[in-house]
């Protein structure tokens, strides 16, 4: 039941109208109660200010709590309700507070209490997810049960705490919770979990691991752009946050872009996760519409449209505030709210609910029991609002205690003045008014009000005097009595004058005035209405002040500061004012939009800026498209030149399906103003293409192949969607075109296959463009070529002549074909290596021998050669052989070495060379007799076991290895100096001992 609230029905006492109703300063709000909370209480908050102090009640769903026969969950600690071990069953509901005292009762916002939850996830085993690699993949979350809803999803991999971070190849849905894979990679091999919290309770849960296993495949095949995380129609509230989710599977791995389809995206979006979110803040009505995501890759692309619906929870417009009312007197209450759908306001007094169901609360003639607490209630499914006043019905004898007649009253000579009588008063009492002795009455210079107020005009010396005021009702009478004095008027005696403004000079506005001698002056000045402050706007203001002058100078003039200027002369009697303008090129034109759009026009439509005093004369068009985002150009227009008085003008010579925005500049006199702000950016319509393609050529390729290239035409002459290219060809002595289509907009070559078509056979080709809207024209015709045939003969005479057991010469004789471009040489060791283990010799069509090197020694190798041409490889042919064993890996062991008696030769002596079992056999030895640092010397060949060699001055290096079939063996060495042995390699101890003492003389 509600309280029964006593009002007084009579004048309340100065004691009691110091008293006031309940104000509410905390209100219960939505409360979630997580049912695994240790602690088992709820406490809803409630507390008004209010004098005498306000008494509580509470309610559940629209039944009051009786706080005896249910103290066992219900208590009342101060205004809150405390709801003691919270039952599901019972305590689930909307609650509200009352709060009363004498003056009336309010009730607060509704507050729902809910139980929240999270349930843990199944305990079954997840099945494994096979997946090809390359292919998309989906691992779902199937969250528990749960309340509320607002949960967030994360996924583990292998262990926790290891989570997955979003990449442009992985996402993870906040709506569902699943796991998408745009292509699913090796790496991707393991056990995965869903993670889901709920931010309401403070809970988490995960799922039992789900094992993904990436099946391998090569090639890896590519899979077209395939969404499958789609948002879906939206209802958001103004100022709200929301967030789409878009995603595709597909490989390449799709790119994902955003568009509003009937406008630009909201300038307040983000764009995150590589494009798998977009968030738009502080949602706006002008937000609503049709949103597309679109997932783009080179195997094709996909597309998602939904729409975003913007409502809003009621605001106020005009909501009532707590006044005091005359008794008897009309008083309306008034409550507007905004909101979608449309608020339903109704009305409560003193917590029960008033007939009326409107935006307005009349009172005709208001009585004493018309006071109370007043509550103004909009709802709509968003919500509901309240506004809370209290209303006091007043009733007095008028008394000027509060307000008397202002004691003193100055009114400039001619001027207007009102003096104010505002008693307190209920009713409204009756007035009169008295000059010294003589009553006033209405006449055609003196008014008296309704509201009480004293009205003279064109005051004179003789309306000077003492004024009295007589306020009179049912109750009593009251009067109230101040004096009237006139001043001299104030006047402008120099107004300034109109100037043109020269940027970066400085500009003098003069202004002077005369007043009454008796009065302060001040001088005030303002730009376009706009007062000038001085002291902030001193970089550009300078005050001039003489006795009774108000001179401003503005300094390094700037064309904001074109304007009207007006010179305000005030006394605390009266003002005058005095304006002139400072001339300036125009400011920049506003609203500039696009209506009419075509593919290569549109009307541009603008508001004309201030002309800042001067008229203007054109309008200039700019213009900036996607692919030049820096640079603003000059628009062509229809008319060309567009006349000051306009505020329209057709574009022309755009680029269709390009994206465009404008901007206008307004020329005067005085020269061109700046630029508006940019339009929204739009897109011209779709057309035809009218650029071929270029370079038109071909030829090549493999045998029974038509190769036909083509320079792409650019992105900017696309000109619409879904562009691509038709090839057409035919043999040159033929009529009949054939055609093929290339839905790749930068794709650069078409071969056409078809075992008819004989080699190298002469054809035309042409290409075009075409898009969504149709087809371009063909280029110019190329002559090109079909392919060769391959070879078709093998080298003959093929022939191989070891040069050492690593290096062979291979030689043939050439094939005697006209489209032979070169040969191919492959070897590989017979039964030991595959036919690619090296890489193959390469050599042009004059070459018929090639030297093979690093071998391995002592093996048997197959070689082969093949001719060939761009249509590819001939036949091979093939020949067998055998490197031969390899040197002595063992150097010549030096035994001696003696100078002839003359000194003029020196005797190097050395032990036959044994081979081992798999060496060469030793044939001859070489002797290199070289200057030490030098690699050339002289070269002797011997099949002795010792050499004379002269002398020479200086240090020089003897070098001897055995010469076999597979080439050079391991080399000895010594050193000579002057007649001297420094140094020998190989030499026994006792040679050695020889040649010391040799050395030494003795």
């Amino acid at each position: 039941m509600w309280f029964t609230v006593p009002v007084p029905v009579c004048p309340l006492s100065s004691d009691e109208s110091s008293g006031f109703g309940p104000v509410f300063e905390e209100e219960p709000a939505d409360t979630i109660y997580p049912e695994e909370s240790p602690e088992a209480k709820i406490v809803m908050s409630c507390r008004a200010r209010a004098s005498p102090p306000a008494k509580y009640r509470w309610r559940l769903k629209g039944r009051d709590i009786d706080f005896k026969t249910e103290s066992d969950h219900f208590s009342l600690v101060g205004g809150n309700l405390v709801i003691s071990n919270p039952d599901k069953g019972k305590h689930v509901g909307t609650y509200s507070c009352v709060a009363a005292n004498i003056f009336g009762a309010v009730v607060s916002r509704s507050a729902l209490v809910q139980f929240g939850y999270l349930d843990m996830f199944s305990t079954e085993e997840r099945e494994a997810v096979r997946v090809r690699e390359g292919q998309g993949a989906v691992l779902l979350c199937d969250p528990p049960p749960h309340y509320p809803d607002d949960l967030s999803f994360r996924w583990m991999l292998n262990e926790f705490p290891v989570f997955i971070s979003p990449t442009e190849r992985m996402f993870v849905s906040q709506m569902t919770g699943n796991l998408y894979i745009s292509k699913v990679e090796a790496i991707d091999s393991g056990n995965y979990s869903c993670f889901v919290s709920s931010p309401s309770i403070a809970k988490s849960v995960f799922s039992k691991f789900i094992p993904l296993v990436p099946l391998v495949e090569r090639p890896i095949k590519k899979y077209p752009a395939d969404i499958r995380v789609k948002f879906s129609e939206t209802y958001a509230l103004v100022g709200q946050n929301i967030t789409l989710e878009c995603f595709a599977l597909g490989n390449p791995i799709p790119q994902i872009k955003w568009r509003k389809v009937d406008g630009d995206l909201p300038l307040h979006h983000e764009i995150s996760l590589a494009g798998g979110q977009l968030h738009l803040r502080n949602v706006q009505y002008e937000d609503e519409g049709t949103y597309e995501c679109e997932a783009l890759n080179s195997k094709g692309k996909d597309w998602h449209r939904a729409n975003i619906h913007v409502e809003a929870s009621p605001q106020w417009l005009e909501d009532i505030s707590s006044t005091e009312k005359n008794i008897g007197s009309a008083y309306t209450m008034s409550c507007l709210a905004s909101g979608k759908p449309k608020p339903h306001v109704h009305w409560l007094k003193n917590g029960q609910s008033v007939s009326q169901n409107k935006h307005e609360l009349k009172f005709a003639r208001l009585t004493f029991n018309d006071s109370g607490m007043y509550q103004c209630i909009a709802e709509n499914r968003h919500g509901i609002i309240h506004a809370n006043s209290e209303l006091r019905v007043f009733a007095s004898a008028p008394t000027f205690l509060l307000s008397p007649v202002k004691k003193k009253i100055l009114v400039a000579k001619n001027g207007r003045v009102v003096i104010e009588c505002r008693p307190r008063a209920a009713p409204k009492p009756v007035f009169t008014w008295s000059k010294g002795t003589e009553l006033l009455a209405n006449s055609s210079r003196i008014f008296i009000w309704e509201s009480g107020n004293l009205e003279i005009v064109n005051a004179t010396k003789t309306d000077e005097g003492m004024y009295t005021c007589f306020a009179e009702n049912d109750l009593g009478k009251a009067n109230s009595t101040g004096s009237l004095s006139i001043t001299e008027a104030t006047k402008i005696t120099l107004a300034p004058s109109n100037a043109d403004v020269t940027v970066g000079e400085d500009a003098r506005m003069q202004c002077a005035a005369s007043h009454d001698s008796t009065l302060d002056i001040t001088f005030v000045w303002s730009l376009d209405g706009h007062t000038i402050d001085i002291d902030i706007e001193g970089e550009h203001y300078e005050r001039v002040d003489g006795e009774s002058s108000g001179e401003i100078v503005i300094k390094k003039t700037q064309l904001n500061h074109a304007g009207r200027y007006t010179c305000t002369a005030q006394t605390p009697v009266d003002n005058v004012t005095a304006s002139a303008d400072l001339v300036a090129p125009p400011a920049p034109p506003g609203g500039v939009r696009v209506e009419e759009i075509r593919d290569k026009s549109l009307r541009l439509i603008w508001s004309q800026g201030t002309d800042n005093h001067s008229p203007i004369s054109k309008y200039s068009i700019q213009y900036r498209d996607s692919a030049s985002t820096d640079d603003w150009r000059e628009a062509v227009t229809s008319p060309v030149n567009v006349e000051g008085n306009a505020e329209t003008a057709t574009v022309v010579g755009l680029i269709p399906w390009t994206e465009y925005e404008f901007r206008v500049t307004a020329t005067n006199t005085l020269g061109t103003g700046d630029p508006s702000d940019p339009s929204p950016k739009i897109t011209t319509l779709e057309a035809a293409p009218v650029v071929a393609p270029s370079d038109i050529g071909g030829g090549g390729g493999s045998s029974r192949e038509l190769t036909i290239t083509w320079t792409p035409v650019q992105p900017e002459y696309y000109y619409g969607p879904n562009f691509g290219y038709i090839v057409a060809f035919k043999p040159h002595n033929e009529n009949e075109w054939r055609k093929v289509t290339v839905a790749e907009p930068q794709a650069r070559r078409y071969v056409h296959k078809d075992s008819s078509i004989s080699p190298s056979t002469e054809f035309d080709v042409k290409v075009k463009a075409f898009n969504k809207k149709g087809e371009g024209p063909y280029s110019l015709t190329a002559v090109i070529y079909s392919a060769q045939d391959v070879p078709s003969e093998a080298p003959i005479n093929l022939e191989s002549r070891p040069l050492s057991a690593t290096e062979v010469v291979l030689s043939w004789a050439p094939v005697l074909e006209p489209t032979v471009d070169g040969y191919q040489v492959r070897y590989w060791k017979k039964q030991v290596e595959t036919e690619s283990q090296h890489m193959p010799i390469m050599l042009s069509n004059r070459d018929n021998q090639t030297r093979i090197e690093n071998l391995k020694p002592n093996s048997h190798y197959m070689m082969e050669v093949r001719a060939f041409n761009n249509a590819g490889l001939g036949p091979p042919k093939r020949i067998e052989i055998s490197t031969k064993k390899p040197p002595p890996s063992r150097p010549p062991k030096i035994i001696s070495t003696r100078l002839n008696p003359s000194g003029s030769t020196v005797n190097i002596a050395w032990e036959q060379v044994q081979p081992l079992a798999n060496e060469s056999k030793v044939e001859n030895y070489k002797v290199l007799y070289r200057p030490e640092g030098q690699p050339k010397g002289e070269l002797y060949i011997t099949q002795k076991q010792h050499i004379d060699l002269p002398m020479r001055k200086g240090l020089h290096t003897v070098e001897v290895r055995a010469q076999t079939e597979g080439g050079d063996g391991a080399v000895a060495q010594v050193q000579i100096s002057g007649g001297t042995v420094e140094a020998a390699q190989s030499l026994s101890l006792t040679t050695l001992l020889l040649a010391a003492l040799f050395c030494l003389g003795l």
